[in-house]
């Protein structure tokens, strides 16, 4: 049976192949970093710098609160990020990536860049990025249709921060 055959033109079902061969690639070279590729995830998140607080880099995770907790607190102890005061509310926490975790970072974003292109191995180079640009273009697009982060956070963030 071919892969057309077998459902390759089904976006749900491509999708979910790509997935499981990404998970199981990026799982290989990501080595003993704390929650695998979550953790891998969240510290690039944190190396981007772009979320303030630790309720915004949930949403952007799309990571309940609670486990983002106990993922950061992993990351925190391999001393891959530390939590720290934040300047403009004192009650709230930045998480900031530390010296080492940059370096891990840099290190594991390599190796997952070259996972990925062996993955994408039927692509061209060029039809990489394309590929790459079209999942993230719409990734963000659904990401503000249907965001992940309970309204009621939002408003309770939006409360405590007007206080």
């Amino acid at each position: 049976m071919s892969t057309e055959q077998a459902g390759g033109d089904n976006l749900g079902w491509t999708l979910g192949v790509l997935l499981r061969a990404y998970q199981s690639t990026v799982v290989a070279v990501i080595g003993d970093l704390p929650h695998g590729p979550r953790g891998y995830q969240t510290l690039a998140a944190v190396v981007g710098g772009e979320h303030p607080t630790q309720l915004a880099l949930a949403a952007h995770l799309g990571i309940d609160r609670t486990v983002l907790t106990y993922l950061l607190d992993d990351l925190v102890e391999a001393g891959l990020v530390e939590r720290r005061l934040n300047p403009a509310d004192r009650r709230r926490r930045r998480i900031v990536v530390t010296d080492k975790g940059e370096r891990t970072f840099q290190e594991l974003e390599r190796r997952v860049r070259e996972a990925e292109d062996r993955l994408l191995g039927a692509l061209g180079a060029d039809e990489r990025e394309t590929f790459r640009r079209l999942l993230a273009r719409v990734a963000r697009d659904v990401q503000d249709i249907d965001p992940v982060t309970d309204p009621c956070d939002v408003a309770e963030e939006m409360l405590t921060d007007g206080r």
